[in-house]
């Protein structure tokens, strides 16, 4: 939207960081089962400027799961003017910590019998 426009046109940095965390926390809170924050975002690249009137994509994948964090790839796209190819323009890595109800870290416990595979299930909401 034009209101979180630069004066030259391009969506602001921090309005795609925010919205990347959104996607990630969507993920995470889905994985945990409960919640969770965010604890760190590395390796923030943005290769090309987001217009008012993009279409705007957020991935997330799954990278690595800790003792109470996940770190996930998250990957912003974009459709020019809401048609055409999909262009990347937008990366970063998001490290998330699950947390219980005192407001602590909590371990994550992910029951799986081979690994990536149930993990994906239980993403997609599909089970084994």
């Amino acid at each position: 939207m034009p209101a979180h426009t630069n004066p030259a046109g391009n969506i602001f940095g921090g309005w795609i960081m925010a919205s990347m965390d959104a996607a990630a926390g969507m993920t995470t809170t889905r994985l945990a089962q409960g919640q969770t924050v965010t604890a760190a975002v590395s390796n923030m690249l943005f290769m090309q400027p987001v217009k008012v009137g993009d279409t705007v994509c957020f991935y997330t994948d799954v990278k690595k799961i800790g003792r109470t964090s996940v770190t996930l790839d998250v990957e912003v796209w974009v459709l020019r003017g809401g048609c055409g190819d999909r262009i990347k323009v937008t990366q970063a890595e998001f490290t998330f910590v699950f947390i219980g109800e005192d407001g602590q870290p909590r371990p994550i416990k992910v029951e799986t019998r081979d690994g990536r595979e149930n993990l994906n299930r239980l993403l997609s909401g599909t089970s084994a």
